[in-house]
């Protein structure tokens, strides 16, 4: 689930010779086109319109619900020749307005992009199109190739005639990988299974943090952390070499959920007396999402053997690691923390243990506020769960939510979420959270896209698609409760979970589920440890520092080392 606001599009607008006299004039619709100079060959993709008050900073920065959420509207172009126009009109639909038609009377800065698809022939047979990601993690707005205009202001009336002609005059430059420093170096592979399933090059990244006196010590092997995160080429555990302070405001709010400042972390992890583990992020975003889940999936390919067999081999090949499980731990929130569990739970004889933060849904009976087993809308109650205090009539149909306050107060609905992701992008495209669970967890289309959970205009769910997802094993809570007589004696007391008890996405309600079944397992009894924010912690929320829970690892691993391995050399 993503926790900072997504960036996308941009569009540079012109005056065409359309009947247009000045940027005053009003506007009812627009053309957006782009000439050969910029981009010679047709392109297959989607473009979008991006409306604000203001121009600075640019619009296509500031769309996401969880941001600004400035007006979108956003259509798909298929062999779009230069030269050869778009129209963005009432038809075209929008977020959070639906249409054009109703944006209010007055002066706007627009912008427009193009994001630019590629053909994929996968290895299933299926012939799509969809975002090559380029090393940006999936956000359109800053991804190399796509063409993109400056903010140009005009006036704009729903109620008068005209159309405006905006020309997507720029294209994002490529972005290079940050340079390697003392303490984090860069990686970045081509996996031979992910461009066998894809049809083209298909590359997995990593960031690597490096403990005090590594180059000093030659002669030592360290344990490592598996940090799951979202795509960022940023340093794990929020490590930072900057020696500007953060201010008081953004110290306060992370010193809330128990979260040290990157300067502040960054000197424990240097200083003395502090445990010298080797840390390091994945990157590997896919045409869907700005991250595969680490697992495999039927439409992303097999991320999840091309981690453990291409991409950890490598690290462990050209870094002091020791390779053996109980060195290898794993932590990572939100998506990373699905992610943490899963690796865990998935392979439990390869890693050595998990510290998962406020994971996404672990058991689909709470995907967010919604039960895809038993609902059938995902937008509305629909049922009765109980008898006291329990909406759900006849004639009553409260909405669903899957964004709220610390306080519980509502933030987003479902239905407005997915009718966003519906504006970003068709066939599963938008890159987005409900769609990025769509191409992990659920099946294939006829189409060769994603099999959609419910329908994003109407919520009603498909309850083969929910199936599927439980019984291909990604309801985590679903495939302990099947598989624990056979892996439960290798989790023992190696999963450590951390939620608020007001997490912001409903996430902690999977996290109850999870705990009730780990809490009822015998032969073996799983020893999990359980941590809830309270009172009112959102999303974010931990037990303790990200330093301390290094400090919990390291004692860890130092306790389930076999006798004498390594003379734990690694504490000096």
């Amino acid at each position: 689930m993503r926790s900072l606001a997504r960036v996308i599009g941009t569009i540079v607008l012109a005056f065409a010779p359309l009947g247009i006299g000045s940027a005053q004039t009003s506007v009812r619709s627009f053309t957006i086109t782009f000439p050969k100079s910029i981009h010679a060959a047709p392109v297959t993709g989607r473009a979008f319109l991006i409306l604000s008050k203001d121009s600075s900073p640019d619009p296509r920065f500031q769309i996401h619900p969880f941001d600004r959420g400035l007006p979108i509207f956003g259509r798909d172009v298929n062999a779009l020749a230069p030269g050869e126009p778009v129209i963005i009109d009432a038809a075209v639909p929008g977020y959070p307005l639906k249409s054009l038609d109703n944006l209010p009377p007055g002066d706007y800065y627009a912008q427009a992009i193009l994001n630019v698809y590629t053909e994929f022939h996968r290895a299933d047979g299926h012939v799509i199109w969809a975002h090559m990601d380029q090393g940006e993690g999936q956000q359109f707005a800053t991804s190399p190739g796509n063409l993109y205009s400056i903010p140009q202001k005009f006036h704009v009336d729903a109620r008068t005639g005209g159309r405006h002609a905006l020309v997507l005059t720029k294209i994002i430059p490529p972005s290079p990988l940050p340079p390697d420093t003392k303490w984090v170096k860069q990686i970045k592979i081509q996996s031979k299974l992910l461009t066998a399933f894809w049809g083209r090059p298909i590359y997995l990244g990593a960031t690597v943090l490096l403990p005090a006196g590594y180059d000093a010590h030659s002669d030592v092997h360290y344990p490592v952390i598996y940090q799951q995160d979202h795509f960022g080429l940023r340093p794990p555990l929020g490590f930072s070499e900057s020696t500007s302070p953060d201010p008081p405001e953004v110290r306060e709010a992370l010193k809330k959920y128990n979260i040290e400042t990157g300067m502040e972390f960054s000197s424990t992890w240097t200083g003395p007396g502090f445990p010298r583990m080797i840390a390091v992020i994945f990157q590997h975003p896919t045409p869907y999402f700005d991250d595969s889940y680490a697992v495999n999936s039927a439409n992303n390919g097999p991320y999840g053997d091309a981690i453990l067999t291409e991409l950890i081999p490598y690290l462990e090949e050209h870094f002091r690691i020791i390779s053996k499980p109980y060195a290898r731990v794993l932590t990572g929130g939100s998506t990373g923390g699905w992610e943490s569990i899963a690796l865990q739970i998935y392979h439990p004889e390869f890693f050595g243990g998990t510290w998962t933060l406020y994971p996404d849904p672990v058991d689909f009976r709470h995907y967010g506020a919604v039960d895809i087993y038993a609902d059938t809308n995902a937008f509305v109650f629909t049922r009765t769960a109980g008898i006291i205090l329990e909406p759900g009539t006849e004639w009553h149909h409260p909405e669903r939510y899957i964004m709220r306050a610390v306080d519980g107060q509502p933030v987003l609905s479902i239905r407005d979420y997915s009718r966003w992701e519906d504006v970003l992008g068709s066939h599963g495209r938008s890159t987005d959270q409900l769609e990025a669970w769509e191409s992990v967890f659920g099946p294939v289309g006829d189409d060769g896209y994603p099999k959609p959970l419910w329908d994003k205009r109407t919520g009603h769910i498909d309850h083969d698609v929910a199936m599927y997802m439980r019984d291909h094993g990604f309801d985590l809570r679903y495939y302990l409760a099947q598989h624990w007589p056979t892996i439960g004696p290798q989790l023992v007391d190696k999963i450590h979970v951390d939620v608020g008890d007001m997490d912001n996405f409903y996430l902690n309600l999977a996290v109850y589920d999870l705990q009730s079944f780990l809490d009822s397992t015998s032969s073996p009894r799983a020893g999990a440890v359980f941590r809830y924010g309270r009172p009112k912690k959102g999303h974010g929320w931990q037990h303790t520092t990200t330093a301390d829970i290094v400090r919990e690892m390291g004692d860890f691993v130092t306790a389930h080392a076999p006798a004498g391995e390594n003379s734990m050399q690694w504490k000096y």
